[in-house]
């Protein structure tokens, strides 16, 4: 069965620095496993206090939500789908795991072929630029956000494309 290792996540953290360094953003970054538990986690020098834990609650979060429906896809979408419906359930949820459940951008979920084998989390910058180091790592290492087949109904991908467009994301695809 695929998984992703912590040896895996060295890469992915040194593009992410890199790009927070191009822009002058220091962030701590996370990946987990599929289960939501902890892989790797780092904190640039210099990058808030709180962000780790921040950066870990994306990743477990973005697990989480992707793992329940194809529907939530990355924390943009998460946050938006919940501030539309129902932005107590976030908090609630939230609370019931211990602060492990936080939607902004910088999220994504990790894919080998058709597997999920984890998710990522940045924090440190502005929703969008923790989006724009995510895709730049993404794209460095390799890694997947989608699954290889996509199974994924029109209706959930018009939906999805939807809440992209109120959250004002642009040039995103599902």
């Amino acid at each position: 069965m695929p998984r992703i290792t912590a040896l895996e996540c060295r890469p992915f953290f040194d593009a992410v620095t890199a790009k927070a360094r191009e822009i002058g953003t220091p962030v701590s970054m996370a990946v987990v496993g599929p289960e939501g538990h902890l892989i790797a986690l780092e904190r640039m020098d210099d990058a808030g206090f709180i962000t780790p834990e921040t950066a870990h609650a994306k990743a477990y979060t973005a697990c989480a939500f992707r793992t329940m429906s194809p529907r939530f896809p990355d924390g943009m979408v998460i946050q938006k789908w919940f501030m539309e419906r129902n932005p107590q359930m976030m908090v609630a949820t939230s609370i019931m795991k211990g602060g492990l459940v936080v939607a902004s951008g910088g999220c994504a979920p990790i894919f080998k072929g058709d597997t999920l084998v984890g998710a990522y989390g940045i924090s440190g910058g502005t929703s969008q630029q923790d989006e724009e180091m995510a895709h730049f790592a993404c794209a460095a290492v390799g890694w997947s956000i989608t699954a290889a087949t996509d199974t994924t109904p029109d209706g959930v991908k018009a939906h999805i494309k939807e809440l992209y467009e109120k959250a004002g994301i642009k040039g995103r695809t599902v």
